[in-house]
């Protein structure tokens, strides 16, 4: 079903990077000691300028990553990476601070860790507008503002800019995450050449070159994955409003980074789509089948 034409993306996708949204951040702790930091419960969201601008959020349950400019365009793009977390703590300014001081979060120890692969995928619910059965997708975000960063729930905006065979795409992405879920939610804008347009979106969910097992709800809203990484199951999904479903495609690849599972919708006329992405891990005992995954998934969208 792929073709190669999302490369057609590559030239626009590092757009104006802005120097209100991504300067750097003086809320940026550098802390040497990761020992030092607080075990604290709560919602949390970052921006790490000094890891080539990605931004992380996290709560109790689920921790993600995406991109930013400073990325090269090589091997990454606008899709969501999973941070895997076994513990209710914060765990994103010392995985980070441990990352500084020469150990990897690619390792488990004891808290949880990355083993998930983004690179030019969707990952966990990354957007894609959608033509002729392709996606055509941003590379990293340009800009981020922060709106919420409380103990309770975070909420913040990237901003993306790409062009596409309609035209160039600009999406306002805000993220909310409240303690106890694990489903980030998405509120996105959508402007077609400079004005709010209802155009055709996918949501992904990466399979990693299919060895995740793929299932799918019309009926409740959902898509998902169920694999295994390192002998633990993860389950990987993304819903939206059963309504404004229309259609679920699985797009098997040769292509590394290419093999989704996709939930088509569009935006409304005035550019707005509303879903939510998340996951659930074995590692962390509390789901650890893909039909808890699945019943997760239904019940989340009842």
């Amino acid at each position: 079903m792929f073709n190669r034409k999302h490369v057609y993306v590559a030239l626009s996708m590092l757009m104006g990077l802005s120097t209100i949204g991504c300067s750097p951040d003086t809320s940026v702790d550098k802390v040497l000691d990761p020992s030092a930091i607080p075990k604290e419960v709560k919602a949390y969201a970052k921006f790490v300028p000094e890891r080539r601008d990605d931004f992380a959020w996290e709560n109790d349950k689920v921790a993600f990553r995406v991109y930013g400019p400073a990325a090269p365009l090589a091997g990454h793009a606008s899709g969501v990476d999973a941070w895997l977390k076994k513990v209710d703590y914060s765990i994103i300014d010392k995985w980070y601070a441990m990352h500084f001081a020469g150990k990897s979060y690619h390792e488990d120890r004891g808290e949880g860790y990355d083993p998930y692969h983004t690179g030019i995928s969707r990952g966990v619910g990354g957007s894609a507008v959608w033509i002729n059965e392709t996606p055509y997708y941003a590379h990293n975000f340009t800009q981020y503002e922060i709106h919420e960063n409380n103990t309770d729930e975070v909420r913040f905006t990237l901003h993306y800019k790409f062009e596409t065979p309609l035209g160039q795409v600009d999406e306002e992405k805000t993220v909310s995450l409240a303690l106890g879920s694990r489903m980030y939610e998405v509120q996105s804008t959508f402007s077609l050449n400079g004005k709010p347009a209802s155009i055709p979106i996918a949501i992904g969910v990466a399979t990693h070159d299919e060895n995740a097992k793929v299932f799918q709800s019309e009926k409740d809203g959902w898509v998902a994955a169920w694999e295994m990484i390192d002998g633990q199951g993860l389950g990987t999904g993304a819903l939206i409003d059963p309504s404004k479903v229309q259609k679920i495609v699985h797009t098997p690849s040769e292509i590394k980074d290419n093999s989704h599972i996709w939930l088509v919708t569009q935006s409304s006329s005035d550019g707005s789509l509303n879903y939510y992405a998340g996951y659930g891990w074995s590692g962390a005992n509390e789901i650890t089948t893909s039909a808890q995954w699945q019943e997760y998934l239904s019940k989340f969208g009842g």
